[in-house]
């Protein structure tokens, strides 16, 4: 909630001043009648005096001189759209995200393929480490477009399949966090019950469904245009402008599906196993302090970097009036940036933190045989195998 309340005066500060907010002014005379699907006539301007419309999901636009695919925007909506933040922030954050976690999650998923064990919570780490490799990959178009002043120069067809690649990847990420929890709830909790429970069918099966479950949810993102003209210039935006009336009818209903499927309903299973999970391990004395530290962190990472994006996505669609959030999105995405950094996160919250692992990513760049390590268990008493020195 911290970093929440830290987003909303860094993306709205270099705003106006609140109040009813004005349009682009940038040519003189023209009518000002809008045709009945809502759109600007040509040469047409939103006056001042009509209150700011809904802010739903990206900046609200309304089609230009009679051109589908320019859009005009609000004067301060062009500011935050151009300004510091998403041409300079952003790209700074997805920067970190690639550089840390392509690196980070290619040498884990190598190791845990080849040099690892291949019991169940090997395979749900290998799916999660693929994930957010893959949702590094989908990092360098959309660098590029915010350090170009966005503008997205590889089409419509890129941008579709970016923007389903980014969401995508990274709400597959957040579920497999929750199959990953509910896999150490049963190791820790019901130890006796997680010997018949635990295998490579239930770790298989989680993991194809969090697949399957972030296909689906990103599916509606492929089928609509997202690349807009910006008008009285040469930008073209990827998502980041889009008409109103879609706005309402096809991408409301698309984004809280997303929110409330891929993240909250995740990170509500991930609450309730990890707090079932630390209250065996404080229960359990000193032995565990360690695993007890570990779990409380992965927790606090999960819910740091997805509750802001997905909070702010819900309020959007609470009350979108202006007079009650304003030009939310422009806070909206440095916070998607910001769970972007979560991919660099889960190697070290549940690979590196290992000492074994670190002796097998020693082992396998130096390329020498692997020696007497201590073996990786599963089930057991609560502690052992999942929570023991190594994760996997």
């Amino acid at each position: 909630m911290r970093v929440l309340l830290l987003l909303w005066p860094l993306a709205l500060g270099v705003s106006q001043e609140s109040g009813t907010q004005t349009p682009s002014i940038y040519d003189e005379g023209g009518s000002t009648g809008r045709g009945d699907d809502g759109t600007l006539g040509p040469g047409a301007r939103p006056q001042g005096a009509i209150p700011c419309p809904p802010h739903p999901r990206s900046f609200p636009g309304w089609s230009y001189a009679n051109d589908s695919n320019t859009l005009e925007l609000w004067d301060n909506s062009r500011e935050l759209l151009l300004g510091w933040v998403p041409t300079r922030l952003v790209p700074a954050l997805y920067g970190l995200a690639l550089v840390v976690g392509l690196p980070a999650n290619s040498l884990a998923l190598w190791v845990l393929a080849t040099r690892v064990p291949r019991l169940p919570s090997t395979v749900l780490l290998m799916n999660l480490a693929a994930a957010d490799l893959l949702l590094a990959l989908t990092l360098p178009p959309r660098i590029a477009y915010h350090l170009r002043g966005q503008r997205w120069p590889f089409g419509e067809a890129a941008c579709r399949l970016d923007t389903a690649a980014l969401y995508g990847h990274m709400y597959c990420s957040m579920l497999l966090l929750a199959a990953i929890s509910l896999d150490r709830y049963l190791a820790v909790v019901h130890p006796l019950r997680a010997r018949t429970l635990r295998g490579r069918h239930l770790a298989t099966g989680l993991c194809a469904a969090a697949w399957l479950v972030a296909v689906t949810l990103v599916l509606p993102l492929g089928l609509q245009q997202q690349t807009f003209r910006l008008s009285l210039s040469d930008r073209v935006l990827c998502h980041d402008a889009l008409p109103m009336g879609v706005q309402a009818s096809y991408w409301r209903p698309t984004f809280i599906c997303l929110a409330v499927f891929g993240c909250l309903l995740p990170l509500l299973a991930m609450l309730l196993c990890y707090g079932a999970t630390l209250c065996a391990l404080v229960a359990s004395g000193k032995r565990y302090r360690h695993a007890l530290r570990l779990t409380a962190l992965v927790l606090a990472s999960a819910v740091a970097f997805f509750a802001p994006s997905n909070m702010l996505l819900l309020l959007h669609y609470s009350d979108p009036g202006p007079e009650a959030w304003g030009n939310l999105y422009a806070a909206y995405v440095p916070s998607l940036a910001l769970s972007t950094l979560n991919s660099c996160v889960d190697p070290f919250v549940y690979y590196y933190v290992s000492a074994e692992f670190r002796d097998k990513v020693r082992e396998a760049l130096l390329r020498r045989v692997p020696g007497a390590t201590v073996a990786s268990r599963e089930g057991g008493s609560p502690g052992m195998g999942t929570w023991s020195s190594s994760l996997v």
